[in-house]
This record gives C-alpha cells, structure tokens and sequence, in this order.
C-alpha cells in the first residue's frame, strides 16, 4: 500500500483508508449502508491492515456515535497501529448546543468521541460542515486548545466551500493556532466539481484531500447500466436523496468507458473508477467502504498497478461537465486561460 503525506502536514496518510459508515448501521441513511457489528468489524480491521489500510474514518453522526463505538471496539488492543479519523458539527439532537462548531460544542464532541471511540487521542478531528454561526475565530480557537492538550493531533474540516476553507487558514494563520491539514470531499468520474475551486486551493494552501463516496454513491459498482433498471438490492432506492445529484445520461456515458476499461484491463468497474482517482492532484487518500469482506476484497484491488495514459484520457474526456461561472471563461477563452494555465490552475483540467 503506498503511502502520502496528508497534504503539507508530516502524517503519512495510506492511498486507501477505510469509511466506518456501515459500522453499527441504522436509521433511514447508515441503516441502508450496512450494520456491521463488532465481530464483523474486526474482521473487517484485519484485512485492512493485512493490506496496509491504517486509516480508519467515522464521524460521531454516523448512527448516533454507533460507528464510532464499533469502531473503537474493533480495533481494541491496535490502536498505536492505526490512524483514527472523526468528524463533528452536524447535529447529534435536538438541543440549541447539540449542533455546530461552538467551543463548547466542539469541546464536548471531542470527549464523547474519544469516550466512544476508547481511545486518549484523534489523529484527525475534522469539522463536517462549516457552522455559519459561530465566528471562525472562536471555532479555531478551540481546536487549537485540543491540539494543545494532546487530545487531536490534526485539524481539517469537510464539504466546505473555498472561501470558508480560506477564512479559516486565516484566522489560524493570524492568531497561530495549527493550520487545517486536510479536506474531506465528494469526489468522483461523475462528480468532478472539486476540481474546479477547491483543488487548486488545496494545492496553493497545502491541504490533502480525503475523498468520500468515490464511487459516485454506489453507482459505479458496474451494476447500474443504461436501459436496465435499478437492481433490487441497491441502496440507492432508500439514499438516493441523500447524496450528490447526478445527470443520468452521463453517469451512463461515463459507466460505458469503465466497463470498455474493465474489459480491455480484466479489472472491474469500481476498480477502475478509484484508480483513476488515485492519480489525481490533492488526492491523499481515497476513503472505501464496504458491507462486507467480499466488497473490501475487491476495492483493494484498485491499488498495485496503474491505468495506461490513453485510457486515463478516454475517462478524463467521457467525465467532464462544462465549467460554471466564474470558471468557464478560463476554460473557453484564450485570454483567460492565459493568466491561468491548467497547469497552475486546475491540473487535473490539463488533460
């Protein structure tokens, strides 16, 4: 398993890292991800480290902190061989300090993570949506005070916007509290958008990616095809509304060249997609999930070898969407594309 820095930060991060989302599901959303229970999830650890996975993700929203509790159960007795990796601000209840990214709340959230999780310290405590009404300062701030006190040892924050992500780099930068390393985001052949402000901010600022859902939401599994109807077992029937929105002519367009791919390779479908994720500027680690060991076995095999230049270009071309405002003028004018080149720009967009 090859392993990156996370972004300009010293921790080294694996290619892959592991998604706890099924982990004690329930509800509406984790409910139709999966329900891993403790004996499973051990089994589940043991692969991944067997394969070099060391990363492990949850987030205390995830089945109400079940995921978190099964998480830190199965990896009783390993912890000083893995990464842990949370997330807080969403809402945990329905009380006025159940929700955001407060002092008090984040305070709070740490403990009840590290309580749930059976552990002294979170290698990466990351803010999972930007909390509009708490000021930034106050928000860096407090996570500065657990970075301090050896309870984090990084900070990064998820599915935020550029100019959040900048204002927080600098308010840190301004008062010196440590910087946010990383950026969690949706990432995907059929969801490229990070690609067009927040990638080349994560380049210029040093922030690496973590990248969630990359398989599109589950549909590039190779079992959603154009003309044939939704398998009976996908989970898209019950989360389709939960996650990114998607243009289904060209999600078919995009799943035909992965299956050409799959054929001309011998990989399969979710193999490809992830490794053509794997290549992309800011990537640092790409986050799998999985139901069961089958469906962990076969993500594993996106890493070990590489897809040919003409075929990286055949899923550049097929996955891209025309640029929105403000960016399209620098993709289809020449004057502008001057001042910007795809190289410093966007690079993934070079191709």
């Amino acid at each position: 398993m090859e392993h990156r820095r996370l972004g300009a930060s010293g921790l080294m991060v694996p290619a892959l890292s592991f998604g706890a989302g099924t982990f004690g599901g329930s509800g509406p959303l984790f409910g139709a991800w999966g329900s891993t229970d403790v004996r499973e999830a051990r089994r589940m650890v043991d692969v991944c480290l067997e394969a070099g996975i060391t990363m492990f993700d949850t987030a205390d929203v995830y089945s109400a902190g079940a995921s978190e509790e099964v998480l830190g159960a199965a990896l009783e007795g390993r912890r000083d061989e893995v990464i842990i990796s949370t997330k807080t601000s969403l809402p945990m209840g329905d009380g006025p300090g159940d929700a955001g990214s407060s002092r008090s709340r984040l305070i709070r959230a740490c403990e009840d993570a590290l309580r749930r999780l059976g552990t002294d310290r979170i290698d990466l405590f990351q803010l999972h949506a930007f909390d509009a009404g708490t000021p930034v300062e106050e928000v860096m701030d407090a996570l500065a005070s657990l970075v301090r006190a050896g309870k984090v040892r990084y900070t990064g924050v998820s599915n935020f916007s550029g100019w959040q992500v900048m204002k927080s780099l600098a308010v840190a930068d301004r008062h010196g509290h440590p910087r946010h390393v990383a950026h969690q985001v949706y990432y995907s052949l059929i969801g490229r958008d990070y690609e067009w402000e927040l990638m080349p901010l994560a380049l210029d600022q040093g922030l690496g990616a973590l990248v969630w859902s990359p398989l599109g939401w589950g549909r590039l599994t190779g079992r959603i095809r154009r003309g044939s109807p939704l398998p009976p077992g996908s989970r898209l029937h019950r989360t389709a509304d939960f996650g990114p929105p998607v243009h289904e002519e060209h999600l078919y367009d995009v799943v035909e060249v992965l299956e050409e791919i799959a054929a001309e390779t011998g990989k399969a479908v979710p193999q490809i997609a992830l490794n053509w994720l794997l290549r992309r500027p800011t990537v640092s680690s790409v986050i799998i999930g999985a139901r069961d060991e089958r469906q962990l076995r076969q993500n594993l095999g996106a890493v070990g070898w590489s897809l040919a230049p003409e075929q990286v270009a055949r899923l550049d071309a097929v996955s891209h969407r025309p640029a929105p405002y403000p960016y399209f003028p620098y993709e289809r004018q020449e004057g502008f594309a001057r001042l910007n080149p795809p190289a410093v720009a966007a690079p993934a967009r070079a191709a």
